[in-house]
C-alpha cells in the first residue's frame, strides 16, 4: 500500500506534482480548506509543504497545528515565515531523487514512532499493546491505542460523532454507544491499575486527554 501525503502548495506547485503523480511512489491529497482537514490528517503518513505557502498566515496556522506527523518542507531558497517541519528538502530535484528522499524520510519517521507513544507520564508500547507507567502496565487493544493517540494529539475535545467518523468511519447518525463503551472500558482499566480518574476528560464539547498535568486540591 502506498504512503499518502497531505500537500500544502501553491497552484503552480500542485500543478507540477499533478503532472508527475503517475511516476510518484506515494499518493497525494491536496489541502484546499479546513472543512475536511481533521479527517485527512489522520489518514495520511506525512505532510509535504511548499515553502511558498508559508507566507500565507491562514495556511501557516494550520501547518503549525499539526503534531506527530512527519512534515517535509520543500525549500525553494526563498524567504518564508517560520513553518513547523521535521525535514527540509532543497529544490530543484530530479524525479528519482524526489521519490527516494520522500520514501526514506517517511519510512524512518514511521519506524521511530511506531514502537512507542509518549502520553503525559505514560508510554504506549504499540508492539506489546501495553500502556505503561513506571513499572506498572495494562494491556490495551489496537482501537484503544488509536483512541488515546487521537485524543492526545487533537488540539480540542472531540465529540462522540467525530470519534465515530474518524476511528470507526461511521456517519454522524451511527450509534454513539460504540464510543461510550470503548471509553468506559479504557477509563476503568486505567483507574483500576493506575488510580487515575482524569486520564480521559469529558466536557460538554467532547472527550480529550489533557496535555498538561493538573494538581487537584
Amino acid at each position: 500500500m502506498k504512503n499518502s501525503l497531505l500537500v500544502f502548495g501553491t497552484k503552480n506547485f500542485n500543478n507540477t506534482l499533478n503532472e508527475v503523480k503517475e511516476y510518484l511512489e506515494f499518493s497525494l491529497i491536496f489541502f484546499k480548506d479546513n472543512t475536511l482537514f481533521a479527517d485527512k490528517i489522520y489518514s495520511i503518513n506525512a505532510v509535504l509543504i511548499d515553502s511558498d505557502v508559508c507566507n500565507n498566515s491562514d495556511i501557516l496556522s494550520v501547518i503549525n497545528s499539526i503534531v506527530n506527523k512527519p512534515i517535509l518542507l520543500i525549500d525553494h531558497k526563498g524567504s518564508f515565515k517560520k513553518c513547523n517541519y521535521t525535514d527540509k528538502i532543497t529544490s530543484p530535484l530530479i524525479l528519482s531523487d524526489f521519490n527516494s528522499i520522500i520514501l526514506t524520510l517517511v519510512s524512518s519517521k514511521e519506524f521511530n514512532k511506531n514502537s512507542s507513544i509518549k502520553i503525559k507520564q505514560y508510554t504506549i508500547d504499540k508492539n506489546e499493546k501495553k500502556l505503561k507507567r513506571d513499572d506498572v502496565s495494562i494491556t490495551v487493544t489496537e482501537k484503544e491505542i488509536q483512541l488515546m493517540k487521537l485524543l492526545f494529539e487533537e488540539k480540542k475535545p472531540l465529540s462522540k460523532n467525530n470519534l465515530l467518523k474518524i476511528l470507526w468511519k461511521y456517519s454522524e447518525e451511527a450509534d454513539t454507544h460504540t464510543v461510550e463503551t470503548h471509553i468506559y472500558r479504557l477509563r476503568k482499566k486505567i483507574s483500576d491499575k493506575f488510580n487515575d480518574e482524569h486520564f480521559i476528560v469529558h466536557s460538554k464539547n467532547g472527550y480529550s486527554i489533557w496535555k498538561k498535568e493538573i494538581k487537584l486540591q
